[in-house]
């Protein structure tokens, strides 16, 4: 490694005196790891060999990188855990002696320890909490090599509820400051009124002088648009006595200011620097939005003044067949398909996330429930055999609780306070889930004497919630209720600014009644319509989270099955009949969707177009977006519409015309015998067509198409897989196994939205299901030829993609 090649891209490594070493530097650790799945008991030292160690970059999840196995559990999606070691070596040079260095994870699963040339330098249990740690003291400045060792333990592996991921999982990243410096996480910006002429904006810096001596200096603020102009601007001269800590808190104003919204996400940044002597020491520069919001017991939730409903999906950390360790462009995808269904908030379900989709957010016009942890302590149950089968393993976050839950709180709200997108702080969920572990007498004939009191709930939550009102007065602080009733007879619910029920629909009326002050929103629902209308129709309920937007790895059923299919989108990020029911609901597009059923099936499809959820997978009956039945079959056609009225055709044929009014429950339908051919839906509006939608008859298969889904912005190249007839058209019931032959690319993961499908996500062969499947790859060197992708399969006409 050349001398100084970890500092940041874009930063002039020219070392020009009074220049580049005068500010902050930060790199993130991507490249360079070595990483050993073993319990190497010297391996924090610096003598020790790790050449036979393989070579990975971060983010990094192992547990996608091994076999899947029974054994493993199946909360975590049979996935393994296990203690693994990485090392990484780098040089620093004598120009950053006196400097103050850093490293900094934004996620390791799970107890991690750091050593820097063989000292230890701190750990932290959690696996989704974001830390840092000071290297000054042991690092050196000589040119000779330095050694970072993270020790993970994940031998705990059937530690949660759904799948956690293994390892480095999240970025890394060094830093360098001068001795006087803002601290981590040390800005915080609010906007205490906003108007549409005026906004006061509130700044505070929280100031660290490192050095030995005391050091004078002048903090200047200035805010700038989104356009890049600098439209306020204070100085504020200070003084901090040598390792003296300090915030400083400056007013300003914006006029006519560009308020953040969700069709207008216009953000500001916050720019901080530091001087001494008129030499820039130190600058951060925070995005923040302006904008206002409130939940109100009677008139639910509105932005910047206006009624809105939150159209909420719960997301968990993973995404299928990457694991835990997702680029910034998956998740980009991701997002964006919600927005293009209607979806308008997330509820990071049930852990902090990853940074970069809180940046997304506040990128792209979303709101988010920012959520800490599924259990306080003692832990709740984990399930091995199968979900709600056998018996449970209780190992999990609750065991570093009691020590750790308050600091990792506030780690969370520093870290994301200043993101427009957060609306509310949630410190649990289903804390008080009957019985798992705590019980009260209010439970009648389930109540359990011996288990722990409902009462710990509050002496649990009372100090996270003081925590977070400490870090951010600003923003509510609430929790997802799974026993509202139970809750409330402790008093757990009144620590709540606004209460979270989780699937507690029929307690709406009757509590708004009974607690009149008392902000009640949906902080997790099913997917049926009746569940969306109460919201609809009710002022008072101000949103609804989905369980889930995407199906995710773990909480699953017995082996083979590694996954929960309770999502909108699939694995690999297909939608669902049911994606495209919530699109019907909640977007503000045309929208004309078809799906279909045999009438015979001895389990029909629910109305709200998800199968009924019965443990033998094989008895259900799924509508399906395909129109490949068997002959003869009468068949249930599903039209999910927001349409004034909708025609459905059959081979040039009307059918009939159905008006919106016809709907039951949200769908229209029509039941016809089958005939192979073009199934077409137009949605109407004043009699003319707005939204089309076909299902075509497929033929055998023919051959393969490939379909570029995403930029690779950052490097990762997203191309969904197809089997398709000679028309085209794809197969639905096609299985083949294709080779993937990439040049120029690395397979970070092949998946096909099948929740049993345990094959290598990195293997170079892999199965379409429902003849489809999402490879998602990464460039190896930009300055190659084009990279290229070619995708063959026995007797299948191959399909080929350069980039």
């Amino acid at each position: 490694m050349t001398r100084l090649t970890l500092l940041a891209a874009g930063i002039a490594l020219a070392l020009v005196a009074g220049t580049v070493l005068a500010q902050r530097q930060v790199q993130t650790l991507d490249s360079g790891w070595r990483f050993q799945k073993s319990d190497a008991g010297a391996a924090m030292q610096p003598a020790f060999d790790d050449s036979g160690w393989q070579a990975v970059r971060v983010p990094h999840d192992w547990s996608q990188h091994e076999p899947f196995r029974a054994e493993y559990g199946s909360g975590n999606g049979y996935a393994a855990g296990g203690v693994a070691w990485y090392r990484r070596s780098f040089t620093v040079g004598p120009e950053q002696k006196g400097r103050v260095a850093r490293i900094t994870f934004d996620g390791v699963y799970d107890h991690a320890q750091v050593w820097i040339n063989g000292h230890y330098v701190g750990g932290r249990p959690y696996g989704y909490s974001s830390f840092e740690f000071e290297l000054t003291r042991h690092l050196k400045t000589d040119g000779s090599p330095n050694v970072l060792a993270v020790r993970v333990d994940h031998s705990r592996q059937m530690d949660s509820r759904y799948f956690t991921g293994s390892g480095i999982y999240r970025d890394a990243r060094l830093s360098f400051t001068d001795a006087l410096h803002i601290a981590p996480w040390g800005s915080y910006v609010t906007t205490p009124t906003v108007s549409a002429t005026k906004a006061a904006v509130k700044a505070q810096a929280e100031l660290i002088n490192a050095a030995t001596s005391p050091r004078a200096f002048t903090l200047r603020t200035e805010l700038l648009a989104p356009d890049g102009r600098v439209v306020a601007t204070r100085d504020t001269q200070a003084r901090l006595a040598a390792g003296e800590r300090r915030t400083l808190t400056q007013a300003l104003a914006v006029n006519q200011p560009q308020r953040w919204s969700l069709d207008t996400p216009h953000l500001y940044t916050l720019r901080q620097t530091v001087r001494v002597d008129g030499k820039l020491v130190d600058q951060t520069d925070t995005p923040f939005g302006i904008r206002t919001f409130r939940f109100d017991a009677d008139t639910g939730f509105t932005l910047n003044g206006q009624s809105l409903k939150l159209k909420g999906v719960c997301l968990h950390h993973d995404a299928g067949n990457l694991g835990a360790a997702v680029p910034v462009s998956v998740l980009e995808r991701r997002l964006q398909q919600l927005k293009d269904i209607g979806v308008n908030a997330i509820r990071t379900s049930h852990n902090p996330p990853a940074p970069e989709l809180l940046d997304l957010a506040d990128r792209m016009g979303f709101l988010v429930q920012a959520e800490a942890f599924d259990e306080f302590t003692p832990t709740k149950n984990k399930w091995i055999a199968g979900w709600n089968v056998g018996v449970p393993g209780r190992q999990g976050y609750g065991e570093e609780f009691v020590q750790w839950g308050v600091r990792d709180v506030e780690d969370m709200v520093r870290r994301d306070r200043n993101h427009p997108s957060i609306v509310m702080w949630s410190v649990g969920n289903e804390v008080d889930y009957p019985n798992d572990p705590f019980s009260h007498p209010v439970l009648g004939a389930k109540y359990r004497p011996t288990a722990p009191p409902a009462s710990d709930l509050v002496r649990w939550g009372r100090p996270l919630v003081e925590a977070v009102r400490r870090m951010d007065p600003t923003r509510p602080v609430t929790a997802a209720m799974a026993s509202v009733e139970m809750s409330d007879a402790v008093g757990f619910g009144n620590l709540f600014d606004v209460a979270g029920y989780n699937y507690q629909e029929a307690r709406y009326a009757a509590d708004h009644a009974k607690f009149t002050k008392r902000v009640i929103y949906g902080s997790e629902n099913r997917h049926d319509y009746r569940a969306w209308a109460i919201v609809r129709d009710t002022p008072y309920i101000s949103a609804q989270f989905l369980w889930t937007g995407f199906d995710y790895l773990g909480e699953a059923h017995q082996w083979p099955q590694r996954g929960a299919d309770f999502g909108l989108f699939d694995l690999a990020g297909f939608m669902k009949p049911r994606g495209a029911f919530r699109a019907s609901l909640w977007s503000d597009k045309p929208v004309v969707y078809l799906a279909a059923a045999t009438a015979s099936a001895t389990q029909i499809a629910s109305q709200s177009g998800q199968g009924t959820p019965l443990l033998d997978q094989q008895k259900r009956a799924k509508v399906a977006e395909h129109w490949n039945w068997p002959a003869g079959e009468s068949i249930v056609v599903s039209a999910y519409a927001n349409t004034p009225e909708v025609q459905l055709w059959l081979n040039g044929k009307l059918v009939g015309t159905q008006k919106a009014a016809d709907a039951v429950e949200g769908i229209l339908s029509w039941t016809l015998p089958y005939q192979p051919g073009e199934l077409k839906a137009v949605g109407l509006k004043d009699g003319q067509p707005v939204a089309e939608f076909a299902l075509h008859t497929a033929g055998a298969a023919a051959r393969i198409e490939l379909q570029r889904v995403a930029l690779g912005k950052d490097g990762v190249e997203q191309v969904a897989f197809f089997v398709v007839d000679a028309q085209g058209h794809r197969v639905p019931g096609a299985a083949n196994r294709l080779r993937f032959d990439a040049q120029g690319l690395e397979i970070l993961g092949i998946g096909n939205g099948n929740l049993a499908d345990v094959d290598d996500p990195r293997d170079a062969e892999h199965a379409v299901h429902e003849g489809r499947g999402l490879a998602i790859l990464r460039r190896t060197d930009s300055n190659q030829p084009p990279a290229r992708l070619r995708v063959t399969a026995p007797g299948l006409a191959a399909a080929e993609l350069s980039f």
